[in-house]
């Protein structure tokens, strides 16, 4: 289960970062903000599970 998860959050983290991209090319604040808590959210995941997992 904490595979999933992972990998979810490797995938969040990859979204949120295409999605700053995207924003800064189409000059869009609110898609960059949106897309920069989803990567905050993934890496606060992504700690959570290697921090339960030890």
């Amino acid at each position: 289960m904490r595979y999933v998860l992972g990998l979810v959050a490797v995938l969040a983290v990859a979204l949120g970062v295409a999605g700053i991209v995207y924003g800064e090319a189409d000059d869009s604040p609110g898609l960059q903000l949106l897309a920069g808590l989803l990567v905050i959210g993934a890496v606060a995941i992504g700690v959570r599970i290697v921090r339960r997992s030890r």
